[in-house]
């Protein structure tokens, strides 16, 4: 049974979800190179990368395809896109200047998210996060 006027999460989902997330929270962010996003395959660990291609100059970001799934909460994925697109803004996999040595470095990206406005994201990762860990670690 399909649900009405949920729309169906797809690469065309992604891309509407890309742009209101850079317009709403990365706007100062300039896209100085092409940006692509598409699911990739279903990863349990690797929820989201972002990755340059050297030839073309062009980002692209993949979600794990486990995130089509709609019990997955829409903000979970806001997350994931928003934690690439931190990434980007800092000079990984992208064209920009890089600002720091390593993508983690000190918690940059959480602190990052959260003086965007996006904590409400990062929330519901955190609380997303703990119960999948747990489903992770019983169904082994």
């Amino acid at each position: 049974m399909k649900l009405k006027n949920v729309p169906n999460r797809d690469n065309n989902w992604l891309l509407s979800r890309l742009d209101f997330i850079w317009t709403k929270y990365f706007s100062d962010v300039p896209q100085t190179n092409k940006v692509f996003i598409k699911f990739g395959r279903d990863a349990k660990y690797r929820l989201g990368s972002i990755k340059l291609d050297k030839r073309t100059k062009a980002s692209f970001i993949t979600i794990t395809s486990m995130f089509k799934n709609l019990r997955v909460p829409a903000e979970v994925v806001d997350h994931t896109i928003g934690h690439e697109l931190v990434h980007y803004a800092h000079g990984f996999s992208s064209t920009n200047p890089r600002l720091h040595k390593y993508p983690h470095a000190g918690g940059v990206v959480e602190k990052e998210m959260k003086e965007r406005g996006m904590k409400v994201f990062h929330e519901a990762y955190k609380a997303w996060i703990k119960l999948y860990r747990k489903q992770i670690m019983y169904s082994r």
